[in-house]
């Protein structure tokens, strides 16, 4: 997922440099992406296939839909670096829907099998896998700019890592009978947080909550994918353009990945004592700090910091949101997380061309990326006060001090 998805942020400023693209072609290539990836979320969630499938054919399990995001994910990848400009944004809508494909389906398969072994509680340790892509990309771009070497060779090379990859866990996703059936994204929420939306020990909740409340959480979960896409999509771009020349420009992005990576882990060894919708506020203030140095602070040790702190609530967010549905939803789950899907992928959709609009009416494009960044950041601070009224119009019962997420 880290290549799939994200491959194209370190690469981005190649391209340019190339004259293969420009900004506002790199912003609608992103937006492709991330589109593709919504609507791979959201196929996941329905399955139309399932009801499609003949009776005579084989159930479509999770396994196979792995292996099959995998190597699509490698093919498409190598496809980039086919010079066929009009061809970029199918490939990068693919590989969008295939990392949706990919993420759903491992989630559901590891978390099934962690649950039959009781040990769920080290599921977080998977999400540390885009930020190690991130992380490796990022480093090999910054090899392959220090060798004066084109785009076109960092997509082989990353099509390469795909496959050797691919063929590396091959073997590991085989037909189990524990653990066959697909699982949609929800699996997350459900392996993880208590029954019908309780804390762990706690009885029941008398009633579900209204229609009010979640939508305003969806709102402000869509707000996150947003605030943080500005700066995951043109970080490379807006250090070159405020520190042009410095040795350091290619290793802001893997630092993103190690604050993934930390974020991931310390989100799943949190003991939950608060609301969760306290914990969001304080993952989107983090995550806005972040975004902001980037634009306040254009030094080395502003976009070092900004960078990690970007990356370390990545993950949190959309670990302690998954909980706080099963809490105000616990028996519609489903639909909800894809609610909250589908608005977090359209801020992703949104960002690209927002900034692209910005830098055409920007007099530099220095000023574009600080305005872009500046409106970025307000946006994850409003997401964080939306949740912060959320706690005193719908207050909640404090969770047992004992509870772990």
């Amino acid at each position: 997922m880290g290549i799939g998805r994200f491959a194209f942020t370190p690469l981005l400023p190649m391209m340019l440099h190339d004259g293969v693209i420009d900004l506002q072609g790199g912003s609608w290539l992103a937006t492709a992406n991330y589109f593709g990836y919504l609507v791979g979320a959201l196929l996941c969630t329905f399955q139309p296939w399932i009801w499609r499938q003949a009776p005579s054919l084989p159930a479509v399990d999770a396994p196979w839909m792995v292996r099959a995001g995998l190597v699509a994910t490698a093919l498409l990848t190598l496809g980039m670096a086919l010079p066929w400009p009009r061809a970029w944004p199918t490939l990068r809508f693919a590989a969008g829907v295939a990392s949706a494909f990919v993420f759903v389906y491992t989630s559901g398969w590891c978390l099934a099998l962690l649950a039959r072994r009781n040990a769920t509680r080290i599921g977080g340790a998977m999400f540390t896998g885009p930020g190690i892509g991130i992380v490796v990309s990022g480093l090999a771009a910054s090899a392959l700019v220090a060798a004066a070497q084109h785009a076109t060779t960092g997509w082989l090379m990353f099509g390469g890592l795909a496959v050797v990859l691919t063929i590396a866990v091959w073997r590991i996703f085989r037909d189990d009978p524990n653990a066959h059936a697909p699982t949609p994204p929800v699996a997350v929420a459900a392996a993880t947080a208590g029954p019908r939306g309780t804390w762990p020990g706690q009885s029941p909740p008398a009633a579900v909550h209204g229609r009010a409340e979640v939508a305003w959480l969806a709102f402000a979960y869509g707000l996150a994918g947003f605030g943080y896409i500005v700066t995951a999509t043109f970080l490379p771009v807006i250090a070159r353009a405020a520190l042009p020349g410095s040795p350091w420009l290619d290793l802001f992005w893997p630092i993103v990945g190690a604050g993934v990576i930390a974020g991931a882990l310390l989100a799943t060894r949190l003991k939950v004592t608060i609301d969760l919708r306290l914990l969001l506020v304080g993952c989107y203030l983090v995550q806005a700090l972040g975004v902001a140095l980037s634009a306040w602070w254009p030094t080395l040790s502003g976009f070092v910091l900004g960078s990690f702190l970007l990356g370390i609530p990545f993950t949190a967010i959309t670990f302690f949101a998954m909980q706080e549905v099963r809490l105000v939803r616990p028996t519609l789950v489903a639909s909800t997380m894809g609610l909250l899907t589908a608005l977090y992928g359209i801020g992703q959709i949104v960002g690209p061309p927002v900034v692209a609009w910005i830098l055409r009416g920007s007099a530099s494009t220095g000023a574009g990326f600080t305005l872009a960044l500046e409106v970025a950041a307000a946006t994850l601070v409003l997401g964080a006060a939306i949740f912060a009224a959320m706690c005193r119009l719908w207050p909640k019962p404090r969770a047992p001090r004992a509870a772990a997420v």
